[in-house]
């Protein structure tokens, strides 16, 4: 177990799109939390991948969620895919290394948020830590079509070794210190998400 490290950390956002948003246990949740999540890693310059499962039948990315990733200025990628994981599609891997190549001090921390959590979540999730990857799941930007497959899928994800975290934590464990520069800009974000709840 170790803290979250910005020059090994990438975050990846999957599948939060139209027809599932509409279904999903807690979405004002998620999207707030995961659209937090981004601007956190914009601040830090920690790389984001956002994916889409299937657009023509699922519908595109929730606009607010896609607002806030076009606008981002760290580096990103968007890759549309029809496998259920990530890791399904060549592409992911390659996306993976152009964002973040491999690090010499120890392997790749990759933050994940994104639906289902039973279905593309976990396949992404637990193919990620086979491949050698540590994974962060935040909990509060994750969900399912209702909570008992969320917390199963996130009970299944831990024990297969992820390590479930939030975007706060995220964010503390980036800044490390209090001096940070960007730790004022950290926790206005942060007082967003305690005025929404």
């Amino acid at each position: 177990m170790e803290l979250l490290d910005v020059s090994r950390s990438l975050v990846t956002v999957i599948d939060l799109q139209g027809k599932l948003m509409e279904m999903i246990h807690r979405p004002k949740l998620v999207i707030g939390a995961t659209g937090r999540l981004m601007r956190l890693a914009d601040l830090f310059g920690v790389p984001v991948v956002l994916t889409e499962q299937y657009p023509r039948g699922l519908g595109l990315t929730h606009p607010e969620v896609r607002g806030v990733y076009d606008g981002l200025k760290t580096p990103k990628l968007f890759l549309e895919k029809t496998s259920f994981g990530c890791c399904g599609d060549d592409r992911f891997e390659r996306v993976l290394d152009e964002l973040r190549p491999a690090d010499t001090a120890g392997p790749r921390q990759v933050v994940v948020a994104g639906i289902e959590a039973h279905v593309c979540v976990m396949a992404t999730v637990v193919e990620l830590i086979r491949r050698g990857h540590v994974v962060h799941v935040c909990w509060e930007c994750v969900s399912s079509r209702g909570e008992e497959y969320r917390r199963h899928a996130l009970e299944r994800m831990q024990q297969a070794g992820a390590i479930l975290t939030n975007h706060e934590s995220v964010a503390f464990e980036w800044a490390r210190h209090k001096d940070h520069p960007q730790f004022k800009a950290v926790n206005a974000i942060l007082r967003e998400g305690q005025l929404a709840e």
